[in-house]
């Protein structure tokens, strides 16, 4: 039997939803990095958008307070988790597109409890689609998945030069036929619900995309040392924290500059269509791939002009010497290309972080 006390906080939710016009746009995890960017870019073209979250990392908050201010009640906001499935089939109804970005994000986080990490990634985006599905008019949705559900790629010779890891034999990265082989708890909540995104298109006829998304960065991110490595190593030397290193530094990302993301979003839903039931890699590909500390490490110094100390830890679980996203299908099917070089994209992330250091004091 249900509390009465989550039943009352249940009940003045309905009413918060019942109250809402219908926006066009749903995004779950809203008041995170990629979801407060993306309402933001709907919002400033006059869309109305509704955002999902429960605010439960740290500093969420203030990324709801500043669309708030900026948009007022153009914005909808429910507090809500995506693993209350009778929430979701109350709020997703109505809305025609779903953007699902709520998710657990950290791999440590992922090991230390796997059964939360699977409830929120994997049941969580069970929730979503079956919300969807019953909708008397089923939203598309999008769904953001990661590079991890290819694991450690074992299989893929890796050659170690001077400050790199390299591929030996994919010159363009990691295509999406790559095996998947999930590694982590992470990678199999996630991986899960990746599938489970592209078969809810194929067996119920939903309109789904999957992105699997390489590292994402800009502004408003509020990166930790195990989830948004850029803007955690950022944000440590303005304000000479210590960084840890874990591994020798010389592991490669390719790095995709949140703009650029959203246009990818932006390019799928135009074309919803031809691209239904589809998955993509999506990140920066090959000419926007850096290793992450013997070639991001130089990069940080000279943008907040001095030598950075660092220490160095073990190398972590699931973590792949080199991850590069081959995004020629993106390209082909969604005529879109990465826009802003990841030099001049960390150089705008630092001039970000530099004018807001308040946030993280």
């Amino acid at each position: 039997m249900m509390k009465p006390e989550l039943k009352l906080r249940r009940s003045r939710l309905y009413d918060t939803i019942n109250a809402m016009k219908t926006s066009f746009h749903l995004i779950t995890g809203g008041a995170g990095f990629i979801g407060c960017n993306l309402a933001d870019y709907l919002l400033a073209r006059g869309e109305h958008v509704t955002i999902v979250d429960n605010l439960s990392r740290p500093r969420t908050p203030l990324n709801l307070a500043w669309l708030q201010e900026r948009y007022g009640s153009r914005l909808r906001f429910v507090q809500a988790d995506i693993r209350d499935a009778a929430v979701m089939q109350a709020v997703i109804p109505g809305h025609r597109v779903v953007y699902h970005l709520a998710g657990q994000v950290a791999v440590t986080t992922s090991v230390q409890d796997p059964r939360s990490d699977f409830e929120i990634n994997a049941l969580g985006t069970l929730n979503i689609l079956e919300a969807a599905r019953l909708a008397s008019e089923p939203p598309i949705v999008f769904f953001a998945s990661t590079n991890k559900v290819y694991g450690g790629m074992e299989t893929v010779a890796v050659v170690e030069d001077e400050t790199r890891y390299r591929y030996r034999d994919l010159p363009h990265g990691v295509p999406e036929h790559q095996l998947l082989d999930f590694h982590s708890p992470y990678g199999c909540s996630k991986g899960a619900a990746d599938q489970y995104v592209r078969d809810y298109a194929r067996i119920y006829g939903l309109k789904t995309v999957v992105f699997r998304q390489s590292c994402i960065y800009g502004p408003r991110q509020f990166g930790v040392e195990d989830q948004g490595w850029a803007a955690h190593f950022a944000i440590a030397a303005l304000l000479n924290r210590p960084i840890t290193i874990y591994g020798n530094g010389k592991q490669v990302r390719d790095m995709l500059y949140v703009d650029d993301l959203i246009a990818a979003y932006m390019a799928a839903l135009d074309r919803i269509d031809q691209v239904s039931g589809r998955i993509y890699n999506i990140g920066g590909g090959p000419q926007n791939a850096l290793s992450i500390w013997a070639e991001f490490g130089p990069l940080l110094s000279r943008l907040i002009g001095r030598e950075i100390p660092v220490r160095y830890g073990d190398w972590r679980p699931g973590d792949q010497p080199v991850y590069i996203s081959d995004i020629s299908l993106a390209q082909r099917d969604l005529a879109w290309q990465p826009q802003v070089s990841v030099y001049e994209g960390v150089e705008r992330m630092v001039g970000w972080i530099r004018d807001h250091l308040d946030l993280f004091r």
